[in-house]
């Protein structure tokens, strides 16, 4: 027998003496090894904003079930090459796409195979009775080896998941103004000038801002100007975007293209004094902080927005909400049952492998997926007599303000303070819960529950009255025809290459380094010769060839995607 053979069974017996087998259910009868002493394990995310022990309820919650303490690693500059040449990524590894690096881990026999001794089918039972689809992609995409599957996984893909995308304002300020139109993306610009004269200093009496944002997500483009493009229903893919209306790509440095559109909508409004002059050096965390606070009124995304609507604010007649501008086409994306790009795997030299997969087995559970994304059960969130889920007082306090206290076991803090910081999804949120009685989603906004027991605020209800007897976003962007579908597939990005790789990785940081110069330029003058260099030195260091070869995975995903919907 091979050594390494050896040193398994070897692993096994020590694990026998050391951990109590426990046949504990994991959600649909999965069985796990809980340790009998407290146990550390490291979580390394590239999804994470937060680094350093888990606390909280959701420590509490790890605690209590697997016996376990977690240390959360982030993916910052180096870290990823760190663990590679340290040997060890860690005992759960979650990757923040399905390209490069996950590959190169793969190649590097860093990632646990799923299915050597049976670990999937002994350990992650639900796993591998729900999501066979997301499963056999990703052992499709590794070469014939199962190491794990991508987020947001589905059972069906009849529907789509909610917008994220929207964009919001402060619907107070908006009201004040008189409603003003807002024809298209440009027209917002008015609007937060206006906003600002009306409130300059927000709650913490700083200065106010129409937009903040940060650059800790930034990947290939800077994220908050390729994200941008979502308002008009375009997804990022490689070195540009992909339109979802016409499937087709889109280089992100076209004449007239989106990316560049937006690049010059952020700068004008940081020559306006509308943008947050540390959007380019502060953290996830100080933006948020800052939208909690009222410094700035304008958002793209639903999560950066929603601090801001707590129940003080609302009970003061402020908040933000989503106003589209006339020639909107949102991107939202499609269920799919293959799951997206974000990779859960199990680093190959933990000493916990069963226990790992025991862990995200109860991940993906109806009770791991609601206790993820809104605490304890039977504290925060639970089932009625009919079968329906519904959270607590406590539970939708939480989840209209993240700030309200909690205490569980031993946590005495805030709801947001102790929540999973490792930042990453199972199954959708806008998936079916099969435990359901009602067959609902797992998303507490549209429970029978919910919709009854609601509290709306004089302001929400004014927002609902002038959007037409709506009650959600989405439900008004639908109604006016503010959607673009995104077609959930089994489509997965190829991995760039040797030279090749090295060519992209120097025109990403050109066009990064370019852009974030781009914003902050003082006038339109050198707005203009900085996007020219920006596009020459792209060029000069094979802008042409990531172009094409983006081009060429544009056309796969099309493929994938009319195949998933019958074409």
């Amino acid at each position: 027998m091979k050594a390494k053979k050896w040193l398994k069974m070897l692993t096994a017996v020590l694990l026998t003496v050391t951990l109590t087998a426990a046949c504990a259910a994991a959600g649909g009868g999965g069985s796990g090894v809980i340790p009998k002493n407290l146990t550390e394990l490291v979580i390394y995310t590239q999804l994470a904003n937060f680094s350093g022990a888990q606390i909280g309820w959701a420590a509490e919650v790890l605690k209590e079930k697997f016996n376990v303490k977690i240390t959360i690693i982030n993916e910052m500059d180096g870290t990823f090459i760190t663990r590679m040449e340290s040997g060890n990524l860690g005992d759960i590894v979650i990757f923040g796409t399905d390209g490069n690096q996950y590959m190169d881990a793969k190649g590097a026999g860093m990632l646990y195979d799923w299915e050597e001794d049976d670990l999937l089918k002994t350990y992650g039972p639900y796993i591998a009775e729900n999501m066979t689809l997301a499963l056999e992609k990703n052992r499709q995409l590794s070469g014939g080896k199962l190491y794990g599957f991508g987020h947001n996984v589905a059972a069906s893909a009849d529907n789509h998941e909610d917008y994220f995308y929207y964009p919001y304002i402060r619907w107070d300020l908006y009201q004040a103004l008189g409603y003003p139109g807002v024809r298209t993306l440009e027209d917002f610009v008015p609007v937060l000038e206006e906003m600002q004269k009306l409130e300059p200093a927000s709650d913490t009496g700083t200065k106010t801002y129409g937009v903040s944002f940060f650059p800790d997500w930034d990947g290939d483009m800077v994220m908050m100007v390729k994200s941008t493009g979502a308002l008009y229903g375009y997804d990022e893919f490689g070195c540009g975007l992909y339109d979802t209306k016409t499937q087709t790509f889109e280089d992100c440095l076209q004449e007239g293209g989106m990316y560049l559109r937006a690049l010059k909508f952020y700068n004008t409004l940081y020559q306006k004094g509308l943008l947050d002059p540390d959007s380019m050096t502060q953290t996830f965390n100080d933006m948020t902080e800052k939208y909690l606070n009222g410094a700035a009124f304008f958002n793209i995304f639903s999560w950066m927005a929603d601090p801001y609507n707590t129940v003080e604010h609302k009970e003061a007649g402020k908040v933000m909400a989503c106003v589209a501008a006339q020639d909107q086409k949102n991107i939202v994306y499609g269920l799919n049952a293959f799951g997206s790009n974000r990779v859960w795997t199990i680093g190959a030299k933990t000493n916990y492998p069963e226990l790992c997969m025991h862990i995200i087995n109860w991940f993906c559970s109806p009770e791991g997926v609601l206790t993820y994304n809104y605490g304890p059960k039977g504290l925060l969130w639970d089932y009625d007599g009919d079968g329906n889920t519904f959270l607590t007082e406590l539970g939708e306090t939480c989840q209209r303000d993240k700030q309200t206290p909690v205490e569980y076991l031993e946590y005495r803090g805030t709801y947001k303070d102790g929540e999973f910081q490792h930042n990453n999804t199972t199954f959708s949120i806008d998936a079916v819960n099969p435990e359901s009685a009602l067959g609902e989603t797992f998303n507490w906004r549209s429970w029978k529950n919910t919709l009854e027991n609601e509290v709306v605020y004089p302001i929400e209800q004014s927002w609902r009255d002038y959007m037409g007897g709506v009650i959600r976003p989405d439900e008004y962007l639908e109604k006016n025809g503010h959607l673009s579908l995104s077609i959930g597939s089994s489509f997965a990005m190829a991995t760039r290459e040797g030279e090749f790789d090295t060519t992209w990785k120097q025109v990403a940081e050109c066009i990064k380094a370019g852009s974030w110069s781009a914003i902050y330029a003082k006038t339109d003058a050198e707005y203009n010769d900085i996007v020219a260099k920006m596009i020459n030195d792209a060029k000069a260091y094979g802008y042409g060839q990531c172009v094409e070869w983006t081009r060429e995975q544009a056309a796969l995903r099309k493929a994938a995607e009319d195949e998933a919907v019958g074409k």
